[in-house]
């Protein structure tokens, strides 16, 4: 429907009527309608056409060029990823060879390092093990000397190899050091020399003891007195007589030696004496020089086991020493108690032998060697 005929339908009823002239039938004006309404909706439709047909070619327009735009961008991101993966693989390659010459440059720098360290340890460790091969050797002095005296030479010495080296590493060494010293010097050794010069000088005055039950030695025979005087001078008168008086005189003296000799006999026989053991009185005179060589092996023994750091065998030698002393021989004699208070210096003198071990200056050494 048109927009006149809108119009007339608006308009009053009188009005229609005065302006219509001829009265025309509802059949005659249907038609019309329907093919202006036909031809209206064929233009709008046409119209609609042309405006969906130029924005569907503007849409192809556009996706045309978009798809080209994206097939343009597509090849050069093919592009781009090829020339990415090209760019990544010589890069792989390079962070590999850098990663080969970093380990390499990594491992001469340690190399390095540890040869800096080497040079630079190399004189502390030569003084470590010339200290330690000092001290062992000097241990082992001692222990054949019996004497700590190349102990204490040693650890000076060390200490003061130490002080000129001046390395504050090494500081723990020569506390070490002095802290032994001072043991050493507050442990009392046993002066082993003078007590083998000791037990010699036993050894050489057990032979001149007497056993308790000794015979005493009786005085050399006094000489005739025919025969310690001249004969006086006789006169000429008497020179017949002389053989006579001669012959008397050494009857005399034979007479004399003889009753001397009954009568030396006679006290040998019989002795009256005083012995305290009754051992010593049932030890035959003959057997005294096997109580002697005891005696002198007993001492022997005892100087063995004073060498070889034996101490309680030294002293139960020692012991025995004494005890055969005062069961045998004489205590009132002075060659025994020469021999008895000389034995008695050395069971006193003979302490512990035993040397003070340089446990923490070795401890120290071996972590100085081992450069902690």
């Amino acid at each position: 429907m048109s927009d006149s005929d809108t119009s007339l339908q608006n308009l009053p009823s009188t009005d229609v009527v005065q302006a219509s002239a001829p009265e025309v039938g509802p059949g005659a004006l249907g038609p019309n309608r329907w093919t202006l309404l036909a031809l209206v909706l064929a233009v709008a439709a046409l119209s609609t056409g042309v405006l969906l047909w130029q924005k569907l070619s503007n849409i192809q327009e556009e996706l045309a060029k978009r798809s080209t735009d994206s097939t343009a961008q597509a090849i050069e991101a093919r592009t781009l990823a090829r020339q990415a993966q090209e760019t990544t693989r010589e890069a792989t390659a390079r962070v590999a060879i850098l990663e080969t010459r970093l380990s390499e440059v990594s491992l001469q720098r340690t190399q390095l390092e540890e040869l800096m360290q080497s040079l630079s340890r190399s004189r502390d460790e030569n003084l470590v093990v010339d200290v330690e091969s000092a001290v062992r050797l000097a241990q082992q002095q001692a222990q054949l000397t019996g004497s700590a005296e190349p102990l204490l030479a040693a650890l000076k010495s060390a200490d003061l190899r130490l002080a000129r080296a001046a390395q504050p590493r090494l500081n723990p060494l020569q506390r070490a050091i002095a802290r032994d010293v001072e043991r050493i010097k507050a442990t009392t050794v046993t002066d082993v020399p003078g007590l083998l010069l000791k037990l010699d000088e036993l050894t050489r005055l057990v032979d001149d003891l007497q056993p308790a039950n000794a015979m005493p030695q009786g005085s050399a025979p006094r000489p005739a007195a025919a025969a310690s005087t001249p004969a006086p001078a006789r006169p000429a008168s008497s020179a017949a007589s002389l053989p006579l008086a001669l012959d008397r005189e050494i009857l005399k003296a034979w007479w004399q030696r003889v009753v001397r000799g009954i009568l030396d006999e006679a006290r040998g026989l019989l002795r009256v004496s005083r012995i305290d053991q009754p051992d010593a009185a049932l030890l035959a005179p003959e057997q005294s020089l096997f109580l002697r060589e005891n005696l002198k092996l007993r001492l022997l023994n005892a100087r063995l086991g004073l060498l070889s750091r034996q101490t309680a065998a030294a002293r139960a030698d020692l012991a025995g020493v004494s005890v055969l002393l005062a069961k045998y021989y004489d205590p009132a004699s002075r060659k025994t108690q020469t021999v008895v208070q000389l034995l008695q210096q050395v069971q006193t003198q003979m302490k512990s032998s035993d040397l003070p071990r340089l446990d923490e200056t070795l401890a120290a050494l071996s972590t100085a060697a081992a450069g902690r």
